[in-house]
């Protein structure tokens, strides 16, 4: 009997989740909330296009689960009751054009990214030498109240309808930040040990199940190893893995901890290579739960490729879905051409001055042709 490898556009369910492909649209920062973390047209428009173009899942930009864990510029909040009216728009724009989403909730911890360190003290699990930005070593009792803030915003989520909830346990955000011996040096039971670095995902999952349930998904973007000298290594990221299955993980989309700039290539002209693919097949060996690979992927073949090997089960894109917010749809009618995005990260200084997400290369040909 012949057995035919998934395609990309074949639909997938995950705890009772019906996706329309394996295509996902990976959370992203847009610059579009208001200063409080509400959601605002430009909010919903961007979630309607990149909907309306095909993909089958949408992970939202990171909300913050706490004010003090906010780390961007007009980011999205997931901090108050406030916020709830507003992430049900987002919902409804997904929904409305054939998309399934989900909120990624989010701690900055030390690292507030765009927010500047003049008049704040940044929680973070130690006090070390990798961060230059004014920060402290948070107490356990604050440690158990972050923990309590990511229940809370993950019942938010439910109460707003998104299909699941994503933990942001990557790209040096606090959760990577306890797990990685760089950045936790505690001597208490939130570090010392592989174990105890591990025991804030443990809790923070056993907090969000606590607050939707059993059957609700909770998803993790997830770096197994950090990008940086004696950092995390992939066998103890993958030990942390095993033990947030057995808490009731649902999926997880691989990424890295630590580093996560510098693990960021440009595209080559003639070389396409997935950064983390290796550690999402790991993954894929490691647990029974659906697998979701970032970073890198520019061509519906690497799609299939990724696919047919057994890498992953679902296929995530940022920036190729800031410059197309409809490439799913053209590789599906047929246009099977690469993404036509850079990876020049244009599009990352739009936020950076506050302005909403847009692709650089697009705008300098447009004024390039007089069009404004």
């Amino acid at each position: 009997m012949n057995h035919r490898h998934p395609s990309p556009f074949d639909a997938i369910t995950i705890e009772g989740i019906n996706i329309r492909n394996r295509f996902v649209r990976s959370a992203t920062w847009d610059s579009t909330a208001t200063e409080n973390g509400e959601v605002t047209d430009a909010s919903v428009e961007i979630i309607e296009n990149v909907a309306r173009g095909g993909v089958g899942l949408i992970v939202t930009g990171y909300a913050y689960v706490s004010d003090h864990g906010k780390a961007a510029t007009r980011q999205l909040g997931i901090s108050h009751g406030r916020h709830v009216e507003g992430m049900r728009r987002l919902v409804k724009a997904a929904h409305d054009h054939g998309a399934k989403i989900a909120v990624q909730i989010a701690h900055a911890g030390v690292n507030l990214v765009l927010l500047g360190h003049a008049d704040r003290i940044a929680l973070a699990p130690s006090q070390t030498e990798a961060y230059r930005s004014p920060h402290r070593a948070m107490t356990s009792a604050e440690v158990e109240e972050i923990v309590r803030d990511f229940g809370a915003a993950a019942e938010r989520a439910a109460e707003a309808g998104f299909d699941a909830v994503q933990l942001h346990g990557a790209h040096g955000y606090l959760m990577s930040q306890f797990l990685s011996p760089l950045t936790n040096r505690r001597t208490d039971e939130w570090g010392g040990s592989p174990e105890r670095r591990r025991r804030f995902h443990v809790e923070v999952m056993r907090s969000v199940r606590r607050s939707v349930g059993e059957n609700y998904p909770v998803w993790m973007k997830m770096g197994l190893r950090d990008h940086a000298d004696d950092g995390l290594q992939l066998g103890e990221g993958l030990a942390a893995l095993r033990a947030l299955r057995a808490e009731g993980l649902s999926a997880v989309e691989i990424s890295v901890g630590l580093g996560a700039r510098s693990a960021r290539v440009h595209r080559s002209e003639d070389e396409e290579c997935p950064y983390f693919r290796e550690d999402s097949g790991a993954a894929k060996r490691a647990v029974d739960i659906p697998v979701m690979l970032v970073g890198g992927i520019r061509s519906l073949a690497m799609a299939e490729d990724i696919l047919r090997c057994g890498d992953a089960d679902m296929i995530s894109m940022s920036r190729p879905l800031i410059r197309e917010p409809g490439l799913i749809g053209r590789w599906q009618r047929g246009d099977t051409a690469p993404a036509k995005c850079i990876s020049c990260n244009k599009c990352f200084g739009f936020g950076v001055r506050g302005e909403a997400l847009e692709c650089g290369e697009e705008r300098r040909l447009r004024e390039e042709a007089g069009l404004h």
